[in-house]
């Protein structure tokens, strides 16, 4: 086995710092950058996220193979998409209207379909979005664990999903390959699996449930 993916976590609110410390625990190196100087969050990143380095975003993502956006969906749209280019890109972004308020250029299509249009020269996966940040932490168990939860991974590039599906599953969680990032709208607010914690027979039955639905 080669060295493991180095992860750049752009974002150090809730679910950032959780993603980190889950993937430190799995033996990923870490960066963490918020909008500013890393000074900033260097003493929480101590203490929270024991492992990490805090950074300057420009630089954790030039040394990262994986960049994770862990920002509220608003802020995304201050992003420069070339500061993404040629990146693996986890999507683990919510559209919340009623905290980002409505966004006009995410009302119509999935909110990971829009990210990626807006990262054209990047690989995006829509992942570790549709479990709360306390239950991400806390429900991770190793493989072959009786009752181990699913988390769900979407994305267009099947070299992407299967490399995301591999952290997704190193990370605590049997990883459940949903489609392209167009089914990956089950994943997100308003989707069957968001919000809940299941096995992965449970989480299959409510996609499949919730895709009859709709037919």
């Amino acid at each position: 086995m080669g060295k493991p993916s180095r992860l750049a976590v752009l974002g150090a609110g809730h679910v950032g710092p959780v993603i980190a410390r889950l993937a430190i625990k799995a033996g990923y190196p870490v960066t963490i950058a918020a909008s500013g100087d890393p000074e900033d969050i260097a003493l929480v990143t101590e203490l929270v996220i024991p492992g990490a380095q805090a950074r300057w975003a420009g630089d954790a993502v030039a040394d990262a193979d994986i960049v994770v956006l862990a920002i509220p969906l608003h802020r995304f749209l201050d992003v420069g998409p070339a500061l993404l280019d040629g990146k693996l890109v986890i999507d683990a972004m919510n559209y919340w209207p009623a905290s980002d308020g409505a966004l006009e250029a995410f009302e119509d299509d999935g909110s990971s379909e829009v990210v990626a249009r807006r990262l054209s020269g990047s690989a995006v996966v829509k992942a570790l979005n549709h479990i709360g940040y306390h239950e991400l932490e806390d429900q991770a168990r190793p493989a072959g664990t009786p009752g181990r939860k699913a988390a769900g991974v979407a994305g267009d590039d099947p070299a992407a999903v299967a490399s995301i599906a591999g952290l997704v599953d190193r990370i605590g969680y049997d990883p459940v390959r949903v489609g392209i990032l167009r089914a990956g709208r089950v994943l997100q607010p308003g989707g069957p699996v968001f919000g809940a914690v299941l096995t992965l027979p449970e989480f299959q039955r409510a996609v499949r449930e919730g895709a009859r639905s709709l037919t």
